[in-house]
């Protein structure tokens, strides 16, 4: 198998693909290996404990009492779960399902238990619940799902690459964004869609959450992080969902990439993780700050933490 492809561009990577006849799961595994210089065999088991711990997130994140370490939250998945399990969900089990493990794993890192930041901690629960819902309710064996996390992250390489991942820099559609994206793909994938689907699939996810703000309320990573992970999945499956229907995007994935750069860059620094706007500006988000951390400013008169405003 030769590797015609870098991380820099998705279209080279699903050339590639279309090529060698195969998955992009498959053409990565392959050249990771390569790369690393490690049997596929020996990179495929670090994938399988990555994604065991995956889906060991969702049972403890799903705890009734689950409260986080701020007291903001908790719970949420617990309740999702009861709606779900009991048939009473509008959507149905998979779209139910996939968003109570959303937020279970996004509940769970905010209760400082263990997740995979996937490919942040903000956005940890979008490509777990993706990937465990097409198992669980598609019946979608765990090697598949196992493999469909080297597609996802041969898209998260490629986001990071030309974008960021990051916030801090691109705004929550840098994190849930790029999360929806790989999720997309992944799914894509496990549904038997083709490689150039799964690249329609990253261009939709991405483009229905281009400029999406990153405000988190008193400067932590659950409001209104948490319900974000559980609208990413939903994103993601609806962007697969209509690229496994032939539906293809007029914009293609890497140039809904360079744009989303673009917007990052001209995104105000209040709306990057700095707590400084958005909701977290809001007088309900100034209360949750202050309920949290006390008073905005210290007996000195400064600000004393992350968050804090003037």
């Amino acid at each position: 198998m030769e590797f015609t492809f870098n991380y820099h561009s998705l279209s080279s990577l699903i050339q590639a693909s279309i090529q060698e006849g195969c998955t992009i799961s498959r053409l990565v595994l392959a050249q990771q290996a390569a790369q690393m210089e490690q049997t596929e065999e020996a990179l495929y088991r670090k994938m399988e404990k990555t994604y065991r711990v995956m889906a060991a997130s969702i049972e403890p994140g799903c705890r009734k009492n689950l409260r986080s370490t701020s007291g903001l939250t908790g719970g949420s998945a617990y309740k999702m779960r009861q709606v779900s399990e009991a048939g009473k969900s509008l959507t149905g089990s998979l779209l139910s399902g996939a968003l109570y493990r959303a937020l279970a794993v996004s509940e769970l890192n905010a209760s400082m238990g263990r997740i995979v930041a996937a490919p942040t901690a903000g956005s940890c629960g979008i490509l777990p619940a993706a990937v465990l819902t097409m198992e669980k309710d598609r019946g979608c064996s765990e090697k598949d799902c196992i493999m469909s996390l080297f597609t996802a992250s041969a898209v998260g390489m490629i986001i990071a690459n030309n974008a960021s991942l990051a916030g801090a820099e691109g705004g929550c559609q840098a994190e849930c964004g790029s999360a929806a994206a790989m999720a997309a793909a992944a799914i894509t994938e496990l549904a038997g869609g083709t490689p150039e689907m799964a690249g329609h699939a990253v261009a939709i996810a991405l483009k229905n959450i281009l400029g999406l703000v990153c405000d988190p309320v008193a400067g932590l990573v659950e409001i209104p992080c948490i319900k974000r992970n559980a609208s990413g999945v939903a994103g993601a499956f609806v962007a697969a969902e209509l690229a496994l229907a032939g539906i293809e995007s007029a914009i293609p994935a890497d140039e809904v990439i360079w744009a989303m750069k673009k917007v990052g860059d001209a995104m105000s620094p209040a709306l990057k993780e700095t707590a400084e706007g958005g909701l977290a500006a809001t007088p309900t988000g100034k209360k949750l700050h202050d309920q949290v951390f006390g008073t905005s400013k210290d007996a000195a008169g400064c600000s004393s933490c992350r968050g804090c405003r003037s």
